[in-house]
C-alpha cells in the first residue's frame, strides 16, 4: 500500500509539472510577441521619427527640415545685405535628391539695354546719361573726354547695363568749376554702401558701391577699373580738389531684385 501510494504521487506530481511546463511556454510566447510587435512599431521607424518621406517628395527637404526655396533666397538675401558675412552664420546649402547641392536662382535683370538716367540718392546726383562712341585710338588709351554737358556719358563700345552683359558698364561726365554739376557730387559724397539706380528702356537696375578711389590721369587709364567684368558698373569723373590733374571712380556692383 505504501508502494502504490508513492507511486500515485509521482504520478500526481508529473502532470502537474506538465502543465506548469505548457503555462510557461504560453506566457513565454505572448512576452515574446508583444517585444516583436514593439520593435516593428518602434525599433524601425525609430523614437521621434517622422516617418518615411511621402512619393514624389524631396529627400533633402524630408532630411534638413528646411524648404530649398527658402534657404536659398535666404543665404542670398543675407550676402547682399553683408557681403562680408560668415557663410557659417547662413542659412543652410539645400540639398536635391541624392544629396548633390539646389544651386541658387540666377540673380533677375531687366534686358541689356543702353543707360538713360542715373539716380544716386546720397550723392544728390540726378542725371540724364546719352551714348557716345569714343575714337577708336581714344577708346584704346581709355582717354575719353565727353562733351562739355552737365550729363553723363555712356560708352557704347563697353558693356551695356542688364541681363546679357559682358562687360563693365562705363558712365563719365564733367565735373565743374563754381557750379554745382551733378558729377562733382562723385568727389565729395559718393561712399562705399550707396545705392543708386540706373534706368534703361527695358527696367531699372539696383547698384552698390563697392569703391570710391582717386587716380592721376596717367594711372587711371591702366587701373583696375577696365577689368572685364559683367554688369558691373563704373563712374567716372575729374576729382574736383585737382581737375586738371586726377580722377575719381565709382565702381559698383548690381543688386538682385527684391
Amino acid at each position: 500500500m505504501v508502494r502504490d501510494h508513492r507511486n500515485r504521487h509521482k504520478h500526481a506530481a508529473g502532470v502537474r509539472g506538465l502543465v506548469l511546463s505548457l503555462r510557461d511556454l504560453l506566457v513565454l510566447a505572448v512576452c515574446i510577441a508583444g517585444l516583436l510587435g514593439a520593435w516593428l512599431v518602434y525599433g524601425v521607424a525609430g523614437p521621434g521619427s517622422q516617418g518615411a518621406p511621402a512619393a514624389g517628395e524631396p529627400v533633402a527637404t524630408v532630411l534638413s527640415g528646411h524648404q530649398p526655396e527658402a534657404d536659398a533666397a535666404a543665404r542670398q538675401s543675407a550676402l547682399a545685405a553683408d557681403p562680408a558675412a560668415d557663410p557659417a552664420s547662413m542659412p543652410p546649402v539645400p540639398l536635391a535628391a541624392g544629396g548633390s547641392p539646389v544651386a541658387p536662382p540666377a540673380p533677375s535683370y531687366p534686358a541689356a539695354a543702353a543707360p538713360q538716367r542715373i539716380t544716386y540718392p546720397a550723392a544728390g546726383m540726378d542725371v540724364v546719361v546719352h551714348p557716345l562712341q569714343p575714337e577708336s585710338v581714344d577708346a584704346a588709351s581709355h582717354s575719353i573726354v565727353p562733351p562739355e554737358t552737365m550729363d553723363g556719358y555712356w560708352l557704347a563700345n563697353l558693356g551695356t547695363p542688364g541681363d546679357g552683359s559682358v562687360n563693365t558698364s562705363y558712365v563719365i561726365g564733367h565735373s565743374w568749376e563754381g557750379l554745382d554739376a551733378p558729377f562733382n557730387h562723385l568727389s565729395s559724397a559718393a561712399a562705399a554702401g550707396d545705392e543708386l539706380t540706373v534706368t534703361t528702356s527695358t527696367g531699372a537696375m539696383t547698384y552698390r558701391v563697392d569703391s570710391v578711389t582717386t587716380y592721376t590721369k596717367a594711372t587711371l587709364k591702366d587701373s583696375p577699373i577696365w577689368a572685364v567684368v559683367p554688369n558691373r558698373l563704373v563712374l567716372i569723373s575729374c576729382y574736383t580738389e585737382d581737375p586738371w590733374g586726377k580722377n575719381v571712380a565709382v565702381v559698383a556692383s548690381p543688386v538682385p531684385r527684391r
